[in-house]
């Protein structure tokens, strides 16, 4: 098996680092990874007449085939897809830090890479960790993800991986995994969840600040939400309450029309 690993955090990324060292257990690992942070990129693969992305080798402790893209996670996946950097069995994206659960999943550029790899029959696992305390005012995000365990949602990843190879799918899988930041032996266990309505913190106002250099331009201020307590059957609860998260992403499909839809008799008289 060929995996590709990737990440929206860029080819720097310690998660990166250790999920991609964690992969060689299970196959031959390239990783293709974005050459700076693409985080809430979603599936975006950008406008390629305009950016006109390059790749580039780079060195990569214990993997011999290790590349950067100036683009975001999708167009790596895209790329590899399609073949630029050989074939590809199995997408593996993250390790992201903070959790990728509820209306999060929609922009996420680490579960966008696996969405991206499924569009092509490859299937894939998206792996995220969760940010204790999601850092304190003032606090660098540097240092809001110094104590990471990295190792723990690797390991988590890794048993996980080795379950959906041995299961029969009916078609490429793409499944979104969340992991608390813990030693594996203080997690409560595991769940196969819903995608929860709300992430765990939201945004709930923003406001325009007047620019001090521009009196044309402004700031845009967030203000975040207290945490949301939701039950350990969705993503977003299971992972608050220190458990695995297993969710199976479906695609996006078209539900059926209003019988009496009025936009039907719109369109009736416009042909």
């Amino acid at each position: 098996m060929r995996i590709l690993v990737t990440n929206d955090d860029g080819i720097e990324s310690e998660g990166l680092h250790v999920l991609a060292s964690a992969m060689t257990a299970h196959g031959d690992v390239v990783v293709v990874a974005p050459d700076s942070e693409y985080s809430g990129a979603g599936a975006a693969i950008g406008p390629l007449h305009l950016i006109e992305p390059q790749v580039h080798k780079v060195r990569f402790d214990g993997i011999e085939d290790a590349w950067a893209v100036s683009g975001a996670p999708a167009l790596c996946v895209m790329f590899a897809r399609l073949g630029a950097f050989g074939p590809i069995d199995l997408v593996v994206s993250g390790i992201n830090p903070g959790a990728n659960v509820g209306r999060s999943v929609y922009h996420s550029g680490t579960v966008g890479a696996v969405l991206t790899g499924r569009n092509g029959d490859i299937p894939g696992l998206a792996v995220s960790q969760t940010v204790e305390g999601f850092g304190v005012e003032g606090q660098g995000w540097e240092d809001a993800i110094a104590g990471q365990k990295w190792h723990a949602a690797a390991d988590v990843a890794s048993v996980v991986l080795n379950g959906l190879l041995a299961d029969e799918h009916p078609a490429a899988w793409a499944v979104n995994l969340n992991v608390p930041n813990c030693e594996v032996a203080d997690m409560k266990g595991w769940r196969f969840t819903e995608v929860g309505t709300l992430p765990p913190r939201s945004i709930t106002t923003v406001s325009l600040e007047p620019h001090p250099d521009n009196e044309d331009a402004y700031r845009v201020a967030m203000q975040w939400g207290d945490a949301v307590d939701m039950p350990v059957d969705v993503d977003t609860g299971a992972v608050m309450h220190d458990f695995v998260s297993v969710t199976f992403l479906s695609r996006l499909t078209a539900q059926p029309a209003l019988g009496d839809s009025k936009l039907a008799t719109c369109l009736d008289g416009l042909f």
